[in-house]
This record gives structure tokens, sequence and C-alpha cells, in this order.
């Protein structure tokens, strides 16, 4: 099973919004049983980033962790969120 992280500021508003959103996407796509999401705040989990196997963040990351973390702005949006859908997918080998 693949680990997807997704993370905001504080780990509540606008991830729990992400997190229903990469949710329906992976049950319209028939992945939801392939992938186990967390929820979290960036600040608790900047050590532990390589634990996942991809990490969406609707919040500014550090330079340190940029490559690993897909902008999930899309997803609040609705614009672009293909484009992060289609990068998630990507990472996870879906």
């Amino acid at each position: 099973m693949k680990k997807l992280l997704i993370v905001c500021g504080a780990g509540h508003a606008t991830s729990t919004i992400a997190v229903a959103k990469v949710s329906e996407w992976l049950q319209n796509t028939g992945h939801a049983a392939d992938v186990k999401i967390y929820q979290s705040k960036i600040a608790d989990e900047l050590n532990r980033i390589d634990d996942y196997d991809a990490v969406i963040s609707t919040t500014i990351v550090p330079d340190s962790i940029k490559d690993k973390v897909v902008n999930g702005l899309g997803l609040l949006t609705g614009m672009g969120a293909d484009q992060v859908y289609a990068e998630v997918a990507k990472r996870l080998e879906l």
C-alpha cells in the first residue's frame, strides 16, 4: 500500500479539504484501496518526509524538501487540480 501525506500549515483546514478531494479522486479512479492517506501539519513532518511515497502541501514548504512535495493549491482553487492528480499518480505509480 502506498503512503500519501497531505499537509498544511496547522494540519486542519486546507489539508482537510485536500484530503476529501484526493479521497474522492482515488475512489473515482479505483485506487482507494491502494493508497493510505495521512494528514498533518508541515512542521511535524519535516524529518519524516521520506517515509511517504508522495506528499501534497497546501502551504509553503522549506526549500530542502520542495522537490519531494506536490503543490496542492490547485485542489483548493480548482484551477490546476488535474495537474496535481497527475503528479500524485506519477509519484505513487498508479
